[in-house]
């Protein structure tokens, strides 16, 4: 949180640092309600959700089955024969592990799910915002979770909303440059580092940082 309000305020000295008579225009956009509200957002929460809700009745009929074992060994197992009580306590403990292992993996299948959704809408709504800032000639434009206070009139989510939605594309189908995918280097790294095309503006908002704070799911 820290290092956002630091980066809005040396966007901001930035923009003052301008001659006075050049045209500062400034805007900001809420990338979370970018996500939550897009037609691509809504149907990637959706499918998450149904993911999860498979998930869930699955991993539900495994604790069925470990508790079923538990409650025969506590009812049964004094009564058993020293092989047969074993046996069953090895499958019980088998089951359980089994049982843990799901659990884990189907959280970190969720999750994933979630980040590849999330960061492939972000890289998308980086470049509608780029794309707008070129086209109505905003100097900064910046992300809402990095700015103590705005106007409202400066908040451009619904154009970028509206704006990516009449595109009807597939997530993560307009962030073709590397730069916007997050994998490239920040531009003022060493060699190797991407920059942007001769005569080309270089974008304010990067999907990379951004989809750290940003998640389809919440």
């Amino acid at each position: 949180m820290r290092q956002s309000l630091i980066c809005g305020a040396l966007l901001l000295l930035m923009a003052v640092a301008i001659p006075a008579r050049a045209e500062v225009k400034i805007a900001y956009v809420d990338i979370q309600r970018a996500l939550n509200e897009c037609n691509n957002g809504k149907r990637a929460r959706s499918n998450i959700r149904v993911e999860a809700q498979r998930a869930q009745a699955s991993l539900q009929r495994e604790q069925a089955q470990v508790q079923g074992l538990k409650d025969e060994l506590d009812k049964k197992g004094m009564l058993m024969p020293p092989d047969q009580r074993q046996n069953l306590e090895d499958e019980l403990a088998k089951k359980l592990r089994t049982f843990q292992d799901d659990v884990k993996n189907e959280r970190d299948e969720l999750h994933r799910k979630d980040n590849e959704a999330t960061a492939a809408i972000v890289r998308d709504i980086a470049t509608v915002v780029q794309q707008l800032g070129e086209r109505n000639g905003y100097t900064v434009v910046m992300e809402k979770g990095g700015l103590l206070w705005g106007l409202p009139s400066a908040d451009i989510t619904e154009q970028v909303i509206r704006s990516y939605d009449s595109m009807n594309v597939k997530p993560g189908s307009l962030a073709a440059n590397p730069r916007w995918a997050g994998t490239a280097p920040p531009a003022t790294a060493g060699r190797g580092a991407a920059t942007a095309p001769a005569g080309q503006a270089q974008p304010s908002i990067e999907g990379g940082s951004l989809r750290k704070h940003s998640s389809i799911s919440k």
